[in-house]
């Protein structure tokens, strides 16, 4: 299973608001794109925001994530999303089953 491990830098004073955001508006269309989100933390120092969001394969990521980029409610609201981040940091991970 591939993953992508998204640690974002929450602009100062907004982690509260992000946090409400990506729970109320974000997490609902994510999970409807179809993409799993098995983890989500906030750094010790609250500035970063971190996520795991899982998928079955590269191919699945392109359709995935163009069913979420493509949607209306994100091109009405990407700008609006962007504004509470200072920094994004993306990579791609494998997941490992657990022991």
């Amino acid at each position: 299973m591939l993953a992508q491990l998204r640690t974002y830098t929450i602009n100062k004073g907004m982690m509260d608001k992000w946090l409400e955001l990506f729970y109320d508006e974000l997490v609902p269309r994510v999970i409807e794109a179809g993409m799993g989100i098995p983890t989500v933390a906030v750094n010790h120092e609250n500035t970063k925001f971190i996520w795991i969001r899982t998928f079955e394969n590269e191919a699945d990521i392109e359709v995935k994530e163009a069913a979420f980029y493509g949607s209306e409610w994100w091109k009405d609201n990407v700008d609006h999303v962007r504004t509470h981040l200072a920094h994004r940091e993306i990579e791609l991970i494998d997941l490992q089953p657990s022991p």
